[in-house]
């Protein structure tokens, strides 16, 4: 499993069972099965997989911003997942 640049920095600065760690960890696995469905279309197997990703990933963003909103902000930022609303 192939893992990028910022992966690598979260795990030299977090726990592997960190919360941080397993959402960069969901969002890498996200990336991979949206590019795979791009091109299979048909394939329901992964979709069902993707949707199942996507609710673990959006349970722990629930979790940490609740826990701890200044790292909630800080992931989501680096990730690119979401846009920030000034409010």
């Amino acid at each position: 499993m192939a893992k990028n640049s910022f992966m690598s920095v979260i795990a030299q600065k977090e726990k592997k069972g960190s919360v941080e760690f397993q959402v960069s960890l969901f969002t890498n696995r996200i990336d991979r099965l949206t590019s795979h469905l791009e091109l299979h279309r048909k394939d329901y197997l992964s979709q069902r997989g993707l949707r199942q990703i996507l609710e673990k990933r959006k349970r722990l963003l629930l979790y940490l911003s609740k826990k701890n909103g200044a790292r909630y902000k800080e992931l989501i930022g680096q990730l690119g997942i979401r846009e920030l609303t000034s409010s």
